[in-house]
C-alpha cells in the first residue's frame, strides 16, 4: 500500500480533489434549486442530465483520447468543469442548468477515464488491486468531505460555486505535472447485450435497477432533504451518511461475497434495502434515525455494485470480462438517467416521501427477481475463482475494466493452482495413467 501512495500519490490527490468539487454541485444545486424556487419536476430534469452526460462521455471520451491524445483531453474537459461549476450562480434557470448538468456529467466522465488510465497504467500487476482500492476510498472520501464544505457558504450565493471550481482547478495540476507518458489507450468490445443477458439476467437487470437506486441518491437526496425543509448542516449529515456507509460496509460484504452463493448476499442486501429506506415513508422517523437509513441506504447500494460485476464474471472467461464489464457500465448508465426523472414525478404526485419510495420499490424489484434466478438454474461455486474487487458507481469505465483484469487474474491463478494440486494427486508407479 505504501508503495502505491508513494508511486500514486498525485494521482489520487487530484482525484479526492475532483470528487470533492462533484460532491458540492450535487448536493448544492438541490438547495439552490429550492431557493430559486424550482419545482421537484424541474430538479428532476436537472439531476437526471448529469447521468445523460456522463453515460455520452463514457462511449465517447476513448475516441477523443485517440484524436488528440490524453492531455489535451484532460485539460480541455477539466476547463469545461470549473468553468460549469461558476456558471451555475450566474445562470439560476433550471433548463439552463439541465443543459450545463449534460456537459458537467459528460466531461466527468472523460476525465475519470483519463485519470484512471494514467492511474492504471503506473501499477503492476501485484499493486494494480491496491491502487483500485486506494483510487475508490479516495472517491468517497472526496464526496464525503465535500458535505462539509456546504457549511462554509451561503448557498444562495456566489462562495460555494467558487470553492468546487477552485478545488478542481487546482486538482488538474499535481496530476498533469507527475504523470507519466499517457498510456495507449485501447477501447474494449462490449459483448452484445442480448449475450450478456443470457449470460447473466440477474447481473444485467440488477445493474439496470441499481443505476436508478444510485442516481436518486446522488441526484435526489438534495431535493428531498430542501423539500422537508432540512438545515444546510443536516442535509450535509445526511448525504454524507450515505456514503460513510458505503465507504465502511463495502469490505465486510465483499468477504461474505467471496465465501457464499452471491444470489443470496445480492437477495439478503436488496431485502435490507427496501426494508431500511421503506421506514421514513411509513413513520416520521427522527433526525438520527434518517441518517441510519441514509447509511443503510448507501451502504447496500454501492456494495451490491461490485456485488453484481463480481457475480456476472463468474460465468465469464477471463478473456470476456472486460468486454463484459462494458456493456454492464452502458446499462447502469441507461437505468441511471430514469433514476432522478421517476424519483421526481413520484415526489410530485405523494411529497417527498416518494424519494424513499422510488429507491424502496428498485430494492424489492431486484430482491423478487434475484429470488426468482435462484429458482432457474443452480448456484455457481462458492469458491469464487473471481474475487470481489471494491467499485463505485461513480467509477469511469478504465477503473471497472482495470479491477476485471484484476479478477481475470485471479481467476487463472485459481485455475492453475487447482491444476498444479490435481496433477501431484495423480499416483506415480504401477497403474499410473501417463
Amino acid at each position: 500500500m505504501l508503495t502505491v501512495l508513494r508511486n500514486s500519490w498525485a494521482l489520487l490527490l487530484g482525484m479526492m480533489l475532483l470528487m470533492i468539487g462533484n460532491g458540492v454541485q450535487g448536493t448544492l444545486l438541490g438547495i439552490r434549486g429550492a431557493i430559486e424556487g424550482f419545482s421537484t419536476t424541474q430538479m428532476s430534469f436537472v439531476m437526471s442530465a448529469y447521468f445523460l452526460g456522463f453515460l455520452f462521455g463514457s462511449q465517447m471520451t476513448p475516441n477523443m483520447i485517440r484524436r488528440v491524445g490524453h492531455v489535451r483531453v484532460f485539460a480541455a474537459l477539466g476547463s469545461m468543469i470549473s468553468a460549469v461549476l461558476v456558471a451555475y450562480a450566474a445562470a439560476p434557470d433550471w433548463m439552463a442548468w439541465s443543459l450545463m448538468r449534460v456537459v458537467i456529467g459528460f466531461s466527468f466522465s472523460g476525465v475519470y477515464i483519463t485519470a484512471e488510465s494514467w492511474l492504471n497504467n503506473a501499477s503492476t500487476n501485484e499493486t494494480r488491486g491496491q491502487a483500485l482500492s486506494m483510487y475508490m476510498i479516495m472517491q468517497m472520501l472526496g464526496i464525503i468531505s465535500a458535505q462539509g464544505l456546504l457549511n462554509v457558504g451561503d448557498p444562495s450565493g456566489y462562495l460555494l460555486f467558487v470553492i468546487p471550481s477552485v478545488l478542481v482547478s487546482i486538482a488538474f495540476t499535481p496530476i498533469l505535472l507527475t504523470a507519466s507518458q499517457a498510456p495507449a489507450f485501447e477501447l474494449t468490445k462490449p459483448l452484445s447485450f442480448i449475450r450478456l443477458y443470457q449470460i447473466s439476467p440477474l447481473g444485467c437487470v440488477g445493474i439496470f435497477l441499481l443505476g436508478g437506486i444510485f442516481s436518486a441518491q446522488f441526484g435526489m437526496a438534495s431535493v428531498w432533504g430542501s423539500a422537508v425543509g432540512l438545515s444546510v448542516r443536516d442535509l450535509s449529515i445526511f448525504v454524507a451518511s450515505i456514503y460513510v456507509g458505503g465507504l465502511v460496509l463495502q469490505y465486510p460484504i465483499g468477504w461474505l461475497s467471496d465465501r457464499m452463493d452471491r444470489r443470496k448476499l445480492v437477495l439478503a442486501l436488496s431485502v435490507l434495502g427496501a426494508g431500511s429506506t421503506v421506514v421514513p415513508v411509513v413513520m416520521e422517523p427522527s433526525f438520527v434515525m434518517l441518517v441510519a437509513v441514509g447509511a443503510l441506504m448507501g451502504g447496500v447500494s454501492n456494495p451490491l455494485y461490485s456485488l453484481l460485476v463480481a457475480y456476472t464474471n463468474d460465468f465469464l472467461e477471463g478473456s470476456d470480462m472486460a468486454a463484459a464489464s462494458a456493456g454492464l457500465i452502458f446499462i447502469n448508465g441507461v437505468g441511471a438517467i430514469g433514476g432522478p426523472i421517476l424519483t421526481g414525478w413520484i415526489m410530485a404526485e405523494i411529497g417527498p416521501a416518494g424519494f424513499f419510495l422510488f429507491i424502496a420499490v428498485l430494492f424489492a424489484m431486484m430482491a423478487l427477481y434475484a429470488a426468482w434466478r435462484m429458482s432457474r438454474r443452480p448456484a455457481p461455486p462458492t469458491d469464487h475463482p473471481g474475487a470481489f474487487m471494491p467499485l463505485a458507481p461513480t467509477a469511469g469505465l478504465v477503473a471497472v475494466e482495470a479491477a476485471i483484469e484484476v479478477q481475470a487474474e485471479a481467476q487463472d491463478a485459481t485455475a492453475g493452482a487447482a491444476g498444479a494440486e490435481a496433477t501431484e494427486e495423480v499416483p506415480t508407479g504401477r497403474g499410473a495413467v501417463d
